[in-house]
């Protein structure tokens, strides 16, 4: 099954606007997925923050962002980078644009024996995440099988860039579900559904999908194993 939703521009932290996908009136969550932000900013921020009960991806097309956080750490993702924080029982943070900053932010849903566990902070530069090129099509594992981040929860993140006129074909895992989402260009999944920067397709109970370029693209792949537990997001917690 395909639903495709358009991200909705939202305000957030210090004078930021946001292109959201969830969570919204009508895709509050998408279990595991809690929260899919694309963020293109030059100015604002997120200034000092609690969070809890989930893990964060911050990951960046373009640009540098610089965090801080309550644990000691600090330190700028650039282009190409991402960082993680597993927020578990509890954790402060800021993040802060370095002239321009353009990526994604995504939340994924701790299972609830792991709510209360310490919180921890990955960082990889653009060099550190794997990256293939074949026909047209390059592929970039955020996270996932030979990922750069490591998750408590089974998830397959890639950054997917695909030529005019070239075709990409992936399996999805049998447990998984999740959505496409198109950051710019256009193209058409499974030769039927047409999406267009800013489109996320949510999948479930599909095995294969099939983008074909119309333009060239670029998009990001997101499926993840559910916990078929309740996810009750409060603001910045998620218990």
């Amino acid at each position: 099954m395909i639903t495709v939703k358009q991200a909705v521009r939202v305000p957030e932290g210090d004078g930021v606007t946001v292109k959201r996908v969830m969570p919204l009136a009508g895709m509050r969550n998408f279990d595991p997925f809690v929260l899919w932000d694309d963020f293109d900013i030059t100015g604002g921020g997120f200034p000092a923050h609690p969070h809890r009960g989930f893990e964060a991806i911050t990951y960046l097309f373009a640009g540098g962002m610089r965090h801080a956080d309550n644990l000691g750490n600090s330190g700028t993702i650039h282009a190409g980078g991402a960082q993680c924080f597993t927020a578990g029982s509890g954790i402060v943070h800021s993040e802060f644009p370095e002239g321009r900053a353009h990526g994604i932010q995504l939340w994924i849903n701790l299972p609830r024996q792991l709510k209360g566990i310490p919180p921890a902070y990955q960082q990889v530069e653009a060099e550190e995440i794997p990256e293939t090129h074949d026909a047209g099509v390059t592929i970039r594992t955020i996270a996932g099988e030979g990922g750069a981040i490591s998750l408590h929860t089974g998830v397959d993140y890639l950054e997917i860039r695909i030529g005019a006129g070239q075709r990409f074909e992936r399996t999805i895992a049998e447990s998984f579900r999740g959505f496409i989402y198109m950051v710019e260009g256009e193209a058409l999944l499974n030769d039927d559904v047409a999406l267009h920067s800013g489109d996320a397709a949510f999948i479930e109970d599909m095995r294969l999908a099939t983008m074909a370029a119309t333009t060239d693209c670029r998009l990001m792949w997101c499926f993840g194993s559910p916990h078929h537990q309740p996810i009750m997001q409060h603001g910045p917690f998620v218990d």
